[in-house]
This record gives structure tokens, sequence and C-alpha cells, in this order.
């Protein structure tokens, strides 16, 4: 639960979106392009039905022109190229006026509990008229070209749970086909997939009616959905400890379970295929960050290593518990955290029972247990958090940053605490910190006096004695690291968030966001029922 690890994950099996797809396959969900309004300029309206055994959705997806120069991934734009919303049910003529006047409008708008989900998306000024212009002439694009930035759109949002009087996570929670955690996120992020592809070559045809040709099947899997995340999702896992603990219980469960299996002959070929599968995927990740790129080539270098000494083995280990400790043994985390993502690849059988146990009651941690004594609540801290004091917050670097809400988007924000103002807005976000204090102070009262009688004379602490109540109860719940340090890298924080979402391709371009792509790969709605769920990651062959 360190930063450095957590920053290190990769997509699993267990991922939100995979789960999301295995459901589409295995449910033989029916999708279908129901409508489409657009002009010889992409500038209309198109509706994607989604027929599930119990329920009807669609992605309402509107484009519009939109000018160079207010063409940002900033969450203080006002304008995009695409907006979109999941409509649960199938909206009539009279809805779908109604969200034409509101959705390109994204927050500014209004919203009923129709509307399940709330996004937007820019186009690749790199990728997506390069594009356009190829299939006009009646050729392919480069498949390098299209490798090297992997979306012709990305998005800079992808709102739910109730934001923006949009339905809340409660109302659709218990459905069969959202019952995991970010599906209904996903299903609207692979539908707007489906949409970049169709305008993209309706740009085409509109260009040179003639000559215009489609995508071909192997290279429109190559396109994905880019995302630019940046500090507003950073603080998500640290404010959701009990889905944090279901998320990482889930994965750790899987790998415990894998770890105690043996090796077959046909498991370990499977392995070793998709080893070399990953290596030439891998082999195609940029980024212009120093770090990042580092990272990279490091793990580059661990895949060679492992390939190379599998290779070497006469025959296969006895059990997975010793690829998995000799990773440990010789890789970075990044090699280390990728060797898990392919070990848990080969055991579906074993671990996919999982992802029905990934979502949580968050309302199971708020309430504070006043009957605990003093002294029971000083022991809970002695067991679970002997590593918040390794920090000396005496020192500034410990204490160089506070969390705080903008006034302007109501998103999270990062400030420096001794060079901007702001400090008194802090969020209680601070765990380390505040529970080293609230060791100090409980030494000032006796040892068998109840918490709820403390607090009441110390009310600043209510928020560190719950989340030390909680913690005790779900250990994966807290990130064992300082939120609020000089050496921070919020980065760590989304990528490990972007990691359990099956994100691919990080790109920070900066410590405090970055951007990824979801879905490439993945198969379309056209060929979902056709293609195997999950044949098409890289950790699989």
């Amino acid at each position: 639960m360190r930063l450095a690890r957590l920053g290190a994950m990769h997509q699993t099996r267990l991922s939100f979106l995979r789960a999301m797809l295995r459901r589409v396959h295995q449910d033989r969900w029916m999708v279908s392009r129901s409508v489409w309004n657009l002009d010889a300029e992409g500038v209309g309206h198109a509706v994607y039905s989604v027929a599930t055994p119990e329920r009807r959705y669609s992605l309402v997806a509107f484009s519009q022109r939109l000018a160079p120069e207010l063409r940002t991934d900033r969450v203080i734009a006002e304008a995009w190229d695409t907006t979109y919303v999941l409509y649960d049910g199938t909206p009539d003529a009279h809805e779908i006026e109604r969200l034409r006047q509101n959705v390109p409008k994204q927050e500014a708008g209004r919203y009923t509990e129709r509307e399940l989900i709330l996004s937007r998306a820019n186009k690749s000024v790199r990728l997506f008229e390069a594009v356009a212009k190829t299939l006009a002439a009646g050729h392919q694009p480069d498949p390098a070209e299209i490798e090297s930035v992997g979306y012709l759109m990305r998005t800079t949002a992808v709102y739910g749970n109730g934001k923006f009087g949009l339905a809340d996570r409660n109302s659709i929670a218990d459905r069969p086909e959202f019952a995991g955690p970010f599906r209904a996120e996903m299903l609207t992020v692979w539908l707007i997939r489906a949409f970049t592809v169709d305008l993209v070559e309706h740009h085409a045809r509109a260009m040179s009616p003639a000559t215009a040709v489609l995508l071909n099947r192997d290279i429109r899997r190559r396109l994905g959905v880019g995302n630019a995340t940046g500090l507003g999702m950073a603080p998500f896992l640290v404010k959701h400890p009990i889905l944090l603990h279901r998320w990482i219980t889930a994965r750790e469960t899987a790998l415990a379970r894998i770890r105690a299996l043996r090796t077959t002959e046909f498991t370990w070929q499977a392995f070793r295929r998709s080893l070399e599968h990953a290596r030439g995927s891998v082999a195609h990740w940029h980024t212009d960050d120093a770090v990042q790129a580092g990272r990279i080539e490091t793990l580059r270098a661990d895949l060679r290593f492992l390939s190379e000494w599998a290779r070497q083995l006469l025959e296969p280990p006895q059990s997975w518990d010793t690829v998995f400790c000799w990773a440990e043994d010789n890789l970075s985390l990044e090699g280390q955290e990728y060797t898990v993502s392919l070990l848990i690849e080969q055991h579906d059988w074993a671990v996919d029972d999982l992802c029905d146990a990934m979502s949580a009651d968050e309302e199971d941690g708020t309430r504070i247990d006043g009957s605990m004594s003093a002294r029971q609540l000083a022991n809970l801290i002695d067991q679970n958090y002997r590593w918040a004091f390794n920090f000396d917050f005496s020192k500034s670097e410990s204490n160089a940053r506070f969390w705080y809400v903008s006034e302007e988007k109501l998103e999270p924000r990062l400030g420096e605490r001794y060079s901007e103002p702001g400090a008194n807005l802090e969020q209680p976000l601070a765990f380390a910190r505040d529970v080293v204090q609230l060791r100090e102070a409980i030494n000032a009262v006796s040892p068998d006096e109840r918490i709820a009688s403390a607090l009441l004379s110390h009310p600043e602490f209510r928020h560190i004695v719950r989340r030390v109540q909680l913690v005790a109860r779900y250990p994966y719940a807290e990130i064992r690291d300082n939120l609020i340090g000089a050496d921070l890298r919020p980065i760590d924080l989304l990528r490990c968030k972007l990691a359990f979402f099956g994100a691919c391709r990080f790109d920070p371009r900066s410590d405090r966001w970055l951007r990824i792509c979801l879905f490439q790969g993945a198969p379309f709605p056209d060929e979902i029922l056709e293609k195997k769920g999950d044949d098409w990651v890289e950790t699989a062959a």
C-alpha cells in the first residue's frame, strides 16, 4: 500500500472495463446504431442503443464545430468537439431535443434521473484528420501512426454517481449489468469509441464519396479512447477507503490463489506466449515524461530478463509462487507488477469470480464507536499505523502540500503550504500526520476514558478516529504514505485507479496529470459476440 508500488500497477483481468466486456459477451448484449443525424461537416447527433437481457440503454452523442483555440484538456474548458450522455432507456425525439439543449453544456446543463453518465471528448489533432484524409483517398492509415497515438479522441471527463443531477449510483447498483464498480462508465467509454470510428469514416465519405473506404478491422481495433486525467481524480482512493480495500483485496486474493497453484506444461507455455506478446506491446509505449520513460525502459529490460529466465528453465517451475518470488527478487516495481498481471491472466477460472466482490457500501465506515476506550484506540494505532511514525512532521518537507477544493470548479487541488494561500481550507486527507497527532493527544487522557467523551473536548480528531476504527476492519483501506509531503507524486494515485479501470499507455504530462488509453485492442460492438471477451489484451496471447 505504498505509493511507489500503487503507482506501478498495470491492468489485469479484474479491471473494470474487462469485466464489463465479459458481461457483454456472456449475456450477448445487442448494440446498434439507431440514429445517425450528422451533416457533411460531422455536426449533429447519433444514438447507439444497447439491449441487455433486462433493460435498454442509449448513448446519445453530440458533435459540433470547435475552434482550435477552444480545444483544451483542462477542466476549465467550456466547449468540446463531442459530448455524450448514457441514457436509461430509449429517448424519443422530445427527450433528444432536451438532451441537445443540455448535454453540450456539460456541468452547466440540467439533468434528470434518466441520465446515468455524462462525458465529453476532443479530437486528437494529430491523428483524426490524418486518418480521415487517408480513408477518403481510398487507403488505410499507417499502422505505425495509429500505434504511436492509439486513439482518435480523448475524453476529458466521465461523470456519474449523481453529479450535476445525474442518476445516483444507488439507483442502478442492484442491476446485474452494473453490479461491478464503474460498469456504466466503462460502457459509456466503449460506445464513445465506436462513435469516434464512425465519425472519422463519416468525414472520409464527406470528403470523397467515390473513393472513401472504411477502416479495416485490425487497424480499427488498435484504436482506443484516450483520456486526460488530472488532480480532480487523485484523492478518490483516499476518500473511498472501503472501496479501495475491496479492489486491493480482490487483487491480492487472486494473486494468493495463483501462487498456491502448481504449473502445468499447458499453463506454462500460455504464460510464455503472453509474456512475448506483452513484450511486443510494451515496445510501442512512448512518453515524453523523463521519469515514466525511464520506467518504460526498465520494464522492457525486466520483461526481457523474465523471458530469458523462463527460456533457460529445462522444465516449468513447480509452482507459480516460484515465478512471483523470482520477479520480486530480480525485477523493478514496474516489472514485478507486470508479472502479477501476467500471472493473473492465465487463470480466469480461479479469479474471475472476484470481480463480483469489488463494490462496497461506503456507509459502513461512517459511524464512530464512541464506547471504545482511549487505550483500545491507542492499541489500534500502534497495530495499524506504525508506518505513519516514520515521517517527521516537524520538518517543512513533510508538510509541504495541502489538499483543497477549488471554488470555480469544485475540483480537488494541491497547494504548496509555504508559498501559496489557502492552507486554512485544507481538506482532511493528511491521515499520516493526523494519526500521529491523535496518538500524542491520547497520551494526555485517561486510558479508560471513552472516545465519545474525549471527542467532546477535541472534535477536531473525529475524522481520524473514524479512520483508525475503519482501517482496523479494512486493512487495505489506507495508503501507507505521506500525502502532503514534498516528494508526493499525485500521478501515483491516478495510476493505481486507472489500472483498475483497465488503462494502458500511461503518459504523464507532469506529476499531476497524465494521458492514458482505454479499450485499445478490444472488440467493437459489431464483433463482441464473436470474439471472446479477453483474448485482445496485451497480457493475453
